[in-house]
């Protein structure tokens, strides 16, 4: 079911990656997963390399700039806009202000509340992968 490229994750929170990277590993996802603490290091991964990318799976709570700014970033940006890459939010902080602003002020394709339990959050990624295993849009 995979497409190619990397899942670009933004987290700071080592206990998060490392839950969602053994629900990756469970899932038996193909795609290889890069982590990234901050959006502007995501923003000079994804200005430098050739790679497509599967899509992008942001926390709204990071250091420096938030996940919103992050977004609004990419979209700002003409290079990454054109390459169309889905972003989805997944997030603790899933507050109804930040869900309005990031689809009635930018360009995403989910956000997601983190899930406490292992079987919650698993069916929920589970989802989202397949989702996009199936979807059409114009870099993949």
């Amino acid at each position: 079911m995979s497409k190619s490229g990397p899942i670009v994750v933004v987290e700071d929170d080592a206990d998060d990656r490392i839950f969602l990277e053994k629900i990756f590993t469970d899932l038996e996802t193909e795609n290889p997963r890069l982590y990234f603490d901050t959006g502007d290091a995501v923003m000079d991964y994804l200005l430098t390399t050739s790679k497509s990318t599967y899509f992008i799976l942001s926390d709204i709570n990071l250091p420096g700039q938030n996940g919103l700014d992050f977004k609004r970033q990419v979209d700002d940006d003409p290079i990454l806009r054109k390459k169309s890459i889905p972003f989805i939010f997944y997030s603790s902080s899933a507050r109804q202000e930040h869900i309005d602003t990031a689809y009635s002020e930018m360009t995403v394709q989910g956000f997601f509340k983190k899930e406490d339990s292992y079987q919650q959050a698993r069916a929920m990624i589970a989802t989202i992968l397949h989702y996009w295993s199936l979807c059409r849009h114009p870099n993949m």
